[in-house]
């Protein structure tokens, strides 16, 4: 005959009162084997689990964990590797980057270098150099050009040779193709004032022009045009 089971004296079953731990988040591999051991210890007799796929289990459990820590390995060697690039783009402050722009704000007379990125060979490019307000203040004939990178430079005068005031300015360029006429696509050159770090990657703050992604830079010399 079976006796009634005491609702608090759990000994004579082998299962101890639980005593309060700190919880856990994430269950270790030392966690995982516990819960086996404890579940083969407790099983039924005359149905027995299959131990094979709680073997199987750990196997899948220990690659699980391999995995991770093998991801972690490469998010520590992907943080070193941003801080050396970092530490490397650091020197590229006070340099000139030639970038995809065509806009730039200058200080009085302020010479202004760039190119224009021709598609095909011309006869003739030129470049007119327009205010705030869209008026032309200078428009400077460079001649012709083989197909690639033609460099321009604006000595900061108008057409009259008065110093242009402080303003920003857009460059254009259009270049004969044939019998016809076309846009060109203007890069200008400006000094790195600083190096970002950001989530895409890095970035450059440019005088005159404003931030860029390091992607658009095309060039990095001293002194534009040497």
């Amino acid at each position: 005959m079976v006796g009634a089971v005491n609702g608090t004296d759990f000994s004579n079953l082998g299962i101890g009162v639980p005593k309060a731990t700190d919880k856990k988040s994430d269950l270790g591999q030392g966690d995982f084997l516990t819960l086996m051991t404890t579940q083969l210890k407790n099983q039924d007799p005359f149905k027995p689990l299959d131990s094979g796929a709680f073997l199987g289990q750990l196997a899948q459990f220990g690659t699980v964990s391999g995995l991770a820590g093998l991801q972690t390995s490469f998010d520590s060697l992907k943080t070193s590797l941003i801080s050396n690039q970092a530490l490397q783009a650091a020197s590229l402050v006070g340099r000139a980057a030639l970038v995809d722009s065509s806009t730039m704000a200058t200080g009085a007379g302020q010479s202004v270098g760039g190119a224009v990125d021709l598609p095909a060979s011309t006869t003739a490019l030129n470049i007119t150099v327009r205010d705030s307000t869209g008026q032309v203040v200078r428009t400077i004939p460079t001649g012709s050009h083989a197909t690639g990178q033609a460099q321009f430079m604006w000595d900061g005068k108008t057409d009259s040779g008065a110093d242009a005031p402080a303003d920003t300015y857009t460059f254009n360029a259009d270049y004969r193709s044939g019998s016809t006429t076309a846009a060109g696509t203007v890069q200008l050159a400006a000094t790195i004032d600083s190096v970002k770090v950001t989530s895409d990657g890095f970035s450059v703050e440019l005088r005159g022009i404003g931030e860029k992604p390091f992607s658009s830079v095309h060039e990095i010399s001293y002194a534009y045009g040497n």
